[in-house]
C-alpha cells in the first residue's frame, strides 16, 4: 500500500514537503488617493478598504513600510472629469503629486500607478469616445502622454489597465524616446470583462455611464485569446504579464507561467476580496483561512506577483510565523 500520509503526519514534515510558500515579497497593495483634504473615507463594499487624500495617508503608508510590503499600486481619483480624462496627463494631477509624496517620504517603497482613463473621464470608460465606443488609436495618444507625466513624477514602473490594441508598444516607445528607457511596464496583458470588479467602480468612482467595456476587456469564455493577448504584450516589451482576475483565472496563470518566460502577475480584484469579508462577516467561512488559500492558489498557479486589498492582513500572519 501506498502510504503518503507518511508526509503529512505532523507539522515539521509538512513544512519540509511544501510546494509552494507565500512570502510578504510577492504582494502588492492597492491604494486609492483622492484629491482633496481631510479625506479617509472606508468604501462600503471593501471593508478595510479607504479612499485618502494626501494629507491623511501617511498612517496607512508607515503600516505598510512597518510590514515590509515591497510595493504599492496607485489609483487617483481626481476632483475633476471630462469627456478625455485630461487630469491624467496634468503634472501636478493627484496621481502625479502622490507619487511625488511617496518617493520623498518613503523612499523604500516601490511605486507603480495604475495608467488609465476610467477615473477620469466623465462617462466612465478607458479612453476618447467616438461613435458610443472608445476610439482605440485616439486613446493611445492620450495614453503617451499620461505615461510621461508619470515618470516625469518619479515613478518605478506604470501598469496600464485599458485594454487598448498596442498600449505597451506606445508606452514603451514614449518612455525610450522621453528619457525613461528604465521604467518597466506591467502590462494588464489579459484583463476579462469580469462581474468581480463590482466593488472597485464604487472606489474609483469608474462606473461607466452607458453601455459596458466588452468591446475591449476579454470574454470571461475565452482562454486561447488570452495567450494570444499576452503574446503581444510580451512582443510589445512588457516586463511583467498580468492576469485580471485570479480567483477564476487560475488556467490561464498557469497557462502564462509555462509559455512566457517573464515574472507573472495576477489581480486578486475587489469583487474576490468582497466575497470573503462579506462571507466571514455572516460567520458562513473562516476568512483568514479562505484568505490565505485562495492566495496561495494563485501562487500555485504560477503568479510571481499578486496585487491584493488582503496584503496587510497577510503580511501580519506571515510575521509571525
Amino acid at each position: 500500500m501506498n502510504r503518503t500520509r507518511r508526509l503529512r503526519k505532523s507539522e515539521g514534515i509538512r513544512r519540509l514537503v511544501k510546494e509552494n510558500n507565500l512570502t510578504v515579497d510577492d504582494l502588492i497593495y492597492p491604494l486609492f488617493i483622492e484629491e482633496g483634504e481631510n479625506i479617509e473615507k472606508e468604501i462600503v463594499s471593501m471593508p478595510g478598504i479607504f479612499r485618502f487624500s494626501l494629507d491623511r495617508i501617511s498612517k496607512e503608508l508607515d503600516e505598510v513600510v512597518a510590514l515590509n510590503i515591497p510595493a504599492v499600486l496607485l489609483f487617483g481619483i481626481p476632483s475633476e472629469k471630462d469627456d478625455e480624462g485630461t487630469e491624467t496627463w496634468n503634472d501636478n494631477g493627484i496621481m502625479q503629486q502622490a507619487v511625488r509624496f511617496i518617493k520623498k517620504n518613503y523612499p523604500s517603497l516601490y511605486v507603480i500607478t495604475d495608467v488609465c482613463f476610467c477615473e477620469y473621464t466623465s462617462h466612465g470608460h478607458c479612453g476618447v469616445i467616438h461613435e458610443n465606443d472608445v476610439d482605440n488609436d485616439a486613446t493611445l495618444i492620450n495614453l503617451a502622454k499620461q505615461t510621461i507625466s508619470h515618470a516625469k513624477a518619479g515613478v518605478d514602473m506604470v501598469a496600464p489597465s485599458g485594454m487598448m490594441d498596442g498600449t505597451i508598444a506606445t508606452m514603451r516607445e514614449a518612455l525610450d524616446n522621453n528619457g525613461f528607457p528604465n521604467i518597466p511596464i506591467m502590462g494588464y496583458s489579459v484583463k476579462y470583462a469580469s462581474a468581480f470588479y463590482g466593488p472597485f467602480r464604487d472606489a474609483a468612482d469608474s462606473a461607466p455611464t452607458f453601455g459596458d467595456r466588452r468591446t475591449y476587456q476579454m470574454d470571461p469564455s475565452n482562454r486561447l485569446e488570452g495567450h494570444r493577448e499576452a503574446s503581444f504584450d510580451d512582443e510589445e516589451g512588457a516586463d511583467i504579464l498580468m492576469v485580471k482576475p485570479a480567483l477564476s483565472y487560475l488556467d490561464i496563470i498557469r497557462d502564462l507561467k509555462e509559455d512566457f518566460d517573464r515574472p507573472i502577475a495576477c489581480y486578486n480584484v475587489s469583487g474576490e476580496y468582497a466575497m470573503v469579508k462579506a462571507a466571514a462577516e455572516k460567520g458562513w467561512i473562516d476568512g483568514e483561512r479562505v484568505m490565505m488559500e485562495s492566495l496561495l492558489s494563485m501562487k500555485r498557479a504560477g503568479a510571481d506577483i499578486i496585487i491584493t486589498y488582503f496584503a496587510k492582513e497577510v503580511a501580519k500572519i506571515l510575521s509571525k510565523k
